[in-house]
C-alpha cells in the first residue's frame, strides 16, 4: 500500500522559510495569499494487508523518525495500490 505523510511545524512554531515565502509572495502582487507554512512529504510502500496496518507502521515511523514530534505534527493517508493492468497502454501507437 501507499502512505503519504504530511510533516509540519505546530502553529506554535515560528517558521522563518514560510515567513520569507509568504513575504515574496505579497511583494509579487499576491496580496490574497494569507500565512504560508513550509512542510516535508514522505511517500511510502507498506507492506500490509490493510489499511489499518498500513497506517499503524506509518504513524510509528513518522513519530520515531520522520517527524519531530517536539516542533512537528503530521498527517497520513493510506492509499491502495492498484496494479497495472497487462496489455498495451491507452492511446499507445501500433
Amino acid at each position: 500500500m501507499r502512505v503519504r505523510v504530511y510533516v509540519t511545524l505546530k502553529p506554535s512554531v515560528f517558521d522563518p522559510q514560510g515567513k520569507t515565502v509568504t513575504d515574496a509572495l505579497h511583494s509579487l502582487g499576491y496580496g490574497g495569499i494569507g500565512d504560508v507554512r513550509q512542510g516535508k512529504f514522505f511517500e511510502l510502500e507498506v507492506d500490509a494487508s490493510t489499511a489499518d496496518e498500513a497506517r499503524r507502521l506509518a504513524t510509528e515511523a513518522a513519530g520515531a523518525v520522520l517527524a519531530n514530534p517536539v516542533i512537528e505534527s503530521f498527517r497520513i493517508d493510506v492509499e491502495s495500490v492498484v496494479p497495472a493492468s497487462s496489455g498495451t497502454a491507452s492511446g499507445a501507437l501500433s
